[in-house]
Parts: structure tokens; C-alpha cells; sequence
């Protein structure tokens, strides 16, 4: 399926053809058993439909849609970014539910590509490309959130297995995860970014428990992880031993790519809603308001003409990620602080397990600029990677 590129005119007509396959299965599929699936799941909803949004990612990968940029290889398509982005963007449009694969296809899978050995690709990737295997992601810990080169998990080699014992917390979907990519220092004595290595490590085992997490918005997809002497073999991991910061510097580099042009397909779509939602209240005839409309109007296309900046081959990415994290959790919060503000007074009141809409919103998004890496985290990596200032003081 990748492009041929023989010319701007070739490019543009097998993009067309391909935007079509894709908007022409989407309506068809998206009927009879997954019909009720549209606009379901996503942060804060994870818990909506889970088992049959899970038999949709399947009935997805039997038809060829997962992991669409792989290598043919490796089960993808070979499509070019292009291509992937025109796929993010129609599924977005089409309002189809949330993927419960996305940390294995969107981060595990693009890791073991990149950095993994054969034989690590060949166990792995067919699990994630036909989503016969689910993965959580192993990095933050109540003493390590964002920062984390501070992590204080540890892996020892006994024989051929790493013995882990620790504590990972904000987990997202621990508690359905078949693996978990786990960072843990695996040097004694050392710290910060040395001595950390990419571990993957089964989550069906007794050295591992998973604590759910009840948040604002009364939903638990966040879990609090604790390894008590939990073991992987010695093999799985990904990279050198101690090589882990680096590999996990690539894992969130895959986080923030090709994908958030579809997340901001929803933010529109959101947004969209809210100004309806200002209409009928006459909201929107208070000039402050439609000025904070019109301000996150101009500040999504920001997002969309960055994303698409970032993603051209001649694009440094040094700090592009952590931009792209800034851009996107600040408008998002934004977004919610408007959506209660367009409520007035009513969007205080609510029901126990009643919230509304704009409410889970508004709650859920206050994590946007804390979890995948906090503002302030962010805006350090930005200040000493992309403009040289001085670095932090540290202890």
C-alpha cells in the first residue's frame, strides 16, 4: 500500500484512492454488532464497551488496518506517513470508538522495530499487529512522575531470568495488560540516566499486582503496579543493558506522532460541540466567551500545522516532541475550562455517577499537562535541548 512516488500528480490520486478505502470500509463496517461503538472510549472513558471495542481493534486487524507505517515484513502495509495520517484523520472523522490497542501499536511496536532484536520482532509484533496480546506502559512512580531518570525500580540477572522488584504508578490499562514495558535500573549504585534498562516483562504472574486507581471522573484506567520479585526472561530486553534511557527517549518520541493528528480531529469535534452548546445557551453572545472560542479555533490549527511540521523528513526534532505535548495538553485543559464556563452555573451541579459530557471533560482533562510528561518537565527539556540555556540546578 505504500505510495509510489513518481510524481506529485501519482502521490495526490493514490492518497485520494486511499482516503476513499478507508472512508468506504469505516461506514461499512461500522454497522450491525459496532454500531453503538461510535464516539466510545478514549482517556477518561476507557471503560465504555471495552470487551467489544476490543473485538472491533481485532475485526480492524483481520482487515488489514492495524500497524499500517510496519514494514510488510512485519505484517504492515508499508503505507507511507501520508497515508497514515489520511487513516488517523478518517477515523477520527468517522467517529470511530477508541483503539484499546494503542500502547502496543503506537509505542511497544514502533520500539521493537527500531531498537529490538530479530528474535524479539518475530515473538512480538504478530501480537500486537492482530491485538492477541494487550501492553501497558511501565515508566512513572510515586517518587519518579515525570521525571524519569529518577526511577527507583530495580532488575537483577539470577541465572536467565530479571528479577524486578518496585512500584509503577498512573498505568494506564494495567489491569487488562498481557505485558508491560517496564524502565528499571538494572546498575547498582547508579542513577539518573545511567544504569536504566527496557524491560518486558509479563503481567500474568504472582510477583505482580495491580491496584486500580479511582479518579476524578469516578473511572480506574489509571493502575498503581507493584513487583515483588516479578521475573522476565534475561532476553527481554530491549537494547543493552543500561542502554534503557535511550530506548525509552524513543518510545515517546513514537507516543507523539502520526496518531495525535487524529486525536485532534476529536479536539475539533469537541470544540465544535461546545460552540453549538454556546449557541443554544446565548453564551456565545458574551464577547468574552466568543473570544475564548475564537482563540482555541486559531490554537487547534497551531496544533495541526505543528504536528505536520514535525512530521516532514527535513524536520530536527530535537524538542519537537515536547513542544507538541506543551501544545496540545494546554489547549486541551483550555478547552475544558471553556466548556464549564459555556455551562454557567449548571455545569456545577451533577449527580453521583451522573457527570456529564463537559463535566468528565473538564475533570479529566486537568491530567492532560501532567501525565506523558508534566509542563514543567516539558519546558526544561526545551530550554537545555533546543535553546542551550543553562541546565537546572539539580541535587
Amino acid at each position: 500500500m505504500g505510495v509510489i512516488q513518481t510524481s506529485d500528480s501519482d502521490t495526490a490520486t493514490s492518497d485520494a484512492e486511499f482516503r476513499a478505502e478507508i472512508r468506504d470500509w469505516l461506514a461499512e463496517n461500522l454497522s450491525g454488532e459496532f454500531a453503538d461503538l461510535r464516539g466510545t472510549g478514549g482517556p477518561g472513558r476507557e471503560h465504555e464497551f471495552f470487551d467489544e471495542r476490543l473485538a472491533w481493534d481485532r475485526h480492524l486487524a483481520a482487515a488489514g488496518w492495524t500497524c499500517l507505517g510496519w514494514p510488510v515484513e512485519y505484517g504492515g502495509r508499508g503505507a507511507s506517513v501520508r497515508q497514515q495520517v489520511i487513516f488517523h484523520e478518517e477515523y477520527a472523522k468517522a467517529d470511530a470508538p477508541a483503539r484499546v490497542s494503542h500502547v502496543g501499536e503506537e509505542l511497544l511496536g514502533p520500539t521493537v522495530l527500531a531498537f529490538g532484536t530479530e528474535e524479539q520482532k518475530k515473538r512480538f509484533l504478530p501480537g500486537v499487529r492482530s491485538v492477541g496480546e494487550l501492553w501497558c506502559q511501565g515508566y512513572s512512580e510515586p517518587g519518579a512522575g515525570s521525571d524519569l531518570a529518577a526511577v527507583s525500580t530495580t532488575a537483577r540477572l539470577d541465572g536467565d531470568k530479571w528479577v524486578i522488584n518496585g512500584q509503577k504508578i498512573w498505568t494506564s490499562l494495567a489491569h487488562v495488560a498481557d505485558w508491560c514495558f517496564v524502565i528499571a535500573r538494572t546498575e547498582r549504585g547508579s542513577s539518573r540516566h545511567k544504569g536504566l534498562s527496557y524491560l518486558l516483562v509479563p503481567m500474568n504472574q504472582p510477583g505482580i499486582e495491580v491496584r486500580p486507581i479511582e479518579q476524578l471522573t469516578g473511572t480506574s484506567e489509571f493502575n498503581e503496579v507493584f513487583f515483588d520479585d516479578a521475573v522476565t526472561d534475561a532476553d527481554l530486553v530491549v537494547g543493552a543493558p543500561g542502554d534503557g534511557w535511550r530506548i525509552a527517549m524513543g518510545t515517546l518520541t513514537f507516543e507523539r506522532g502520526i496518531s495525535t493528528l487524529g486525536q485532534q480531529i476529536r479536539f475539533a469535534r469537541e470544540l465544535s460541540d461546545i460552540e453549538d452548546l454556546a449557541r443554544r445557551t446565548g453564551a456565545a453572545d458574551d464577547p468574552l466567551i466568543a473570544d475564548r472560542l475564537d482563540r482555541a479555533w486559531v490554537g487547534l490549527r497551531v496544533l495541526r500545522a505543528h504536528a505536520l511540521r514535525t512530521m516532514s523528513e527535513d524536520h530536527d526534532d530535537a524538542g519537537g516532541a515536547s513542544v507538541s505535548k506543551l501544545l496540545w495538553a494546554n489547549w486541551h485543559r483550555d478547552l475544558g475550562e471553556l466548556a464549564m464556563a459555556v455551562q454557567g452555573a449548571t455545569g456545577l451541579l451533577t449527580a453521583p455517577d451522573d457527570m456529564t459530557a463537559w463535566q468528565r471533560l473538564y475533570l479529566f482533562s486537568r491530567a492532560d499537562t501532567i501525565y506523558g510528561g508534566s509542563n514543567e518537565v516539558q519546558r526544561n527539556i526545551i530550554a537545555e535541548r533546543v535553546l542551550g540555556l543553562p541546565r537546572e540546578a539539580r541535587p
